[in-house]
């Protein structure tokens, strides 16, 4: 009898917080009176609010509901959106790196809020706060799903508060329907709340989510239901001018040059309608954009560094999920940068830009973008003209189909032009190898197919492109097809892509263009998860994979077996161990450590093991660590590498960090012994919520350059900031300094 009470029990239990499935409803009304942003409920609308509770873990089980609970509760007026958040707590001390704005999600105690206004599950926002009061902001696309589908660099006006309580904290946001897109005449929206307990290690959600899947992701999101009208979408203009200036002085040329520079220009978006939105930019400046971490690149590929600038980013999965990994038909970083013969970035000065983007209706998507950038004759480029369109069809649920167009036009040059003048980017390219003779233009055409299921195990996506340009009629063709299958323990993909050897994007990311003339692909992996009954291992499997790449001919050009086993641990630790086997026919001479006199030749080939072991440290410490080692084999000798970081916390005021990677190769015969060393240790002080510092230093020998960087925002009002920039390089030898300058710029974000 006892054990049927107890059971009865159990499916009661169970049946009871099994509701907060997908599709549950949370119903929104709107207020009378008004909201305090005080951190105190106590306001008739928060009382009388439909209440998201009831919320089930994610991490590090999916099958239990949090010992934490939290409640979540939305209304508002013709203005805001106000949402508030009760997260039940004790005084354990919170965790929370930072004050910074866009802090890193998985190192502080937050809570998020998360919707889609067009009701379609692909596309939305999510505002997120610390229990510290810290904010986080940006969009979401592809259903949350993938590695691209949360951008953080989004950033628009909003208000919250956080107070803390012995036994809870609260949090009160407004946000403003100016700062969103969204249809008016929709009755529901995709809603969906997580928290996570840092300090616990424990991620909840109100709608109960598979832990393999990420609690943002609209398959596993709620519905939110309008009781009283959403206030009608009104056409928003906001203007964000800025003035900027600079000393600049280059000690590497006889005698030194010092000159100053003083502009101004300004960004503008325009609402076109409820969801759509006009980007535009004259003369932007992007002086304030955190400097790339350096990287120690001893492959023949590529290294594809992030985008950072504002303007492009709102909506970038439009036009940058176009294609594949194997060839992206659009990159936004190949507008206004470009690297020099030492393979420095350059900055090429846009002179102004337009970006419409957003949604049409819930089943179509349209983006559509044109730069023009300003004639640089010391880099040797010509004025250039860049235009990017694409169009998206949403169907069944979380499915689309895409089709891009992407143009590059050089000003002013004509074929018969001088070549000394031009820039390598601008060279025609055909059968592999860049000839003589500048390159007017160039084009590519693209569809792309992504099918998901409901809930987010199957997953499908396929692309077609096609380049243009004035000498390349054939073989311009690139493509491919991957299937993946994700449970509880099982994930498992396999995929093929083929580029021709004539298929160009000059403004895309083409990683093996400049390696293969033209190549095929394979590729597989599979991986199994296993959840053990242990107070501290969390999960554990093994991993297998293989990827290989042919030439046309048929010939094998790379190849790689990898063999792995990941174990997880419930402190947020996880240890991963890989054996490979890799084989490589060169297809061009190459040298990995820049050796211009001893090189591996086109058509040797080589054949080596490697065993790695990477450990990351429970991320909760105030101090923690991510290890990294690779030995074995490297072409015809050996490489040990030793990599990682070092994080120390003095929360929330200070982050001191310390990036390290260390090669030592040892080559036989002329190809000789290297060491190569990369030190990146920087700076975060978190003065207040709004006035930051952060100071990065980077040494890179195998570039032989030591790179400072010292930056201090201060946000004198909401998406208003002031900031002073300090670069410097310099020579490793002597610390004799290369180039160096002092760079303010002021924006202001002005409502119309």
């Amino acid at each position: 009898m006892r054990f049927l009470f107890l059971l009865i029990l159990l499916i009661l239990f169970a049946f009871g917080n099994a509701q907060n499935l997908p599709g549950i409803k949370l119903e929104i009304k709107k207020l009378e009176g008004e909201i305090v942003l005080d951190g105190v409920l106590d306001e008739p609308s928060w009382k009388d609010a439909d209440v998201a509770k009831d919320w089930y873990q994610n991490f590090p089980v999916d099958s239990l509901p949090s010992p934490f609970q939290t409640e979540a509760r939305l209304t508002f007026n013709d203005e805001f959106i106000y949402v508030s958040f009760v997260c039940f707590d004790d005084d354990t001390p919170d965790v929370v790196s930072t004050l910074r704005r866009d802090f890193n999600y998985p190192l502080n105690d937050n809570v998020s809020f998360i919707f889609g206004p067009y009701n379609d599950r692909l596309n939305g926002y999510f505002f997120n706060v610390t229990a510290a009061g810290a904010k986080r902001d940006g969009t979401v696309s592809s259903g949350g799903i993938g590695e691209n589908a949360f951008n953080i660099y989004w950033d628009n006006k909003w208000y919250s508060e956080v107070k803390r309580y012995k036994d809870r904290w609260i949090v009160e946001m407004a946000i403003p329907f100016k700062s969103l897109k969204y249809k008016s005449d929709l009755k529901e929206w995709n809603v969906t709340f997580d928290r996570l307990d840092k300090k616990r290690n424990i991620k909840s959600a109100w709608v109960r989510t598979p832990r393999q899947f990420y609690t943002g992701t609209f398959a596993y999101a709620g519905q939110l239901v309008w009781e009283d009208p959403i206030p009608e979408a009104k056409t928003n203009i906001s203007l964000i001018p800025y003035v900027s200036g600079g000393w600049f002085e280059d000690r590497e040329v006889s005698p030194i040059e010092s000159s100053t520079q003083l502009q101004t220009g300004f960004d503008a978006k325009v609402g076109i309608n409820p969801s759509m939105n006009l980007d535009i930019t004259v003369n932007p400046d992007f002086s304030q954009i955190e400097v790339d971490e350096q990287i120690l690149n001893l492959s023949r590929f590529e290294f594809q560094f992030p985008e950072r600038r504002q303007f492009f980013l709102e909506n970038a999965d439009l036009f940058a999920n176009a294609g594949f990994e194997s060839a992206r038909p659009f990159f936004s970083r190949r507008i206004g940068i470009v690297q020099d013969t030492s393979g420095i970035s350059q900055i090429v000065p846009i002179l102004y830009g337009a970006r419409l983007s957003g949604t049409l209706n819930e089943k179509w998507r349209l983006g559509a973008m044109n730069m023009q950038t300003k004639e640089m004759l010391d880099l040797g480029l010509p004025a250039q003209n860049y235009t990017v369109a694409t169009v998206q069809r949403m169907f069944w649920e979380q499915s689309s189909i895409s089709m891009t167009f992407v143009n590059k036009q050089s000003l002013g040059v004509q074929e018969s032009d001088s070549l000394i003048y031009f820039h390598p980017s601008i060279f025609f390219k055909a059968n592999g190898e860049n000839i003589l003779r500048p390159n007017t233009y160039n084009r590519v055409i693209d569809a792309d197919l992504v099918l998901r299921s409901k809930d987010n195990k199957w997953y499908h996506s396929s692309f077609l492109a096609k380049s243009f340009d004035a000498m390349n009629t054939a073989k311009t063709l690139s493509g491919s097809a991957f299937f993946q299958y994700a449970d509880r323990n099982l994930n498992a993909n396999v995929g093929t892509f083929f580029v021709n050897e004539n298929f160009n994007a000059e403004v895309g990311f083409v990683p093996g263009s400049t390696v293969y003339p033209g190549q095929i692909g394979y590729y597989s992996e599979v991986g199994y998860k296993i959840y053990p009954n242990s107070k501290t291992v969390l999960s554990t499997g093994p991993k297998a994979g293989i990827n290989t790449i042919y030439l046309p001919d048929g010939t094998l050009a790379d190849r790689e077996y990898t063999l792995g086993y990941t174990l997880d641990f419930k402190n947020s630790a996880n240890l991963i161990i890989d054996y490979k086997n890799i084989f490589q026919q060169l297809t061009l001479d190459f040298s990995p450590v820049n050796n211009t006199e001893n090189k591996f030749f086109k058509g040797e080939k080589f054949q080596w093991n490697t065993i790695s072991a990477t450990y990351q440290s429970n991320t909760t410490r105030k101090f923690n660590f991510l290890l990294n080692s690779t030995y074995g084999g490297f072409y015809n000798g050996t490489n040990l590498n030793l990599g990682g970081e070092f994080n120390m916390r003095f929360q929330p005021y200070v982050n001191v960090t310390m990036r390290f990677d260390y090669n030592n190769l040892k080559l036989p015969d002329n190809y000789g012994d290297e060491e190569l060393f990369l030190l990146g240790p920087k700076l975060d002080v978190n003065f207040t919520d709004k006035i930051f510092f952060t100071g990065f230093y980077q040494y890179n020998n195998l570039s032989d350059n030591m790179n400072l960087n010292a930056r201090l925002q201060w946000r004198y009002k909401p998406a208003s900031d002031f900031f002073i920039v300090y670069t410097e390089n310099y020579f490793p030898a002597n610390f004799t300094s290369k180039n160096r300058a002092l760079i303010f710029k002021l924006t202001y974000w002005l409502n119309l």
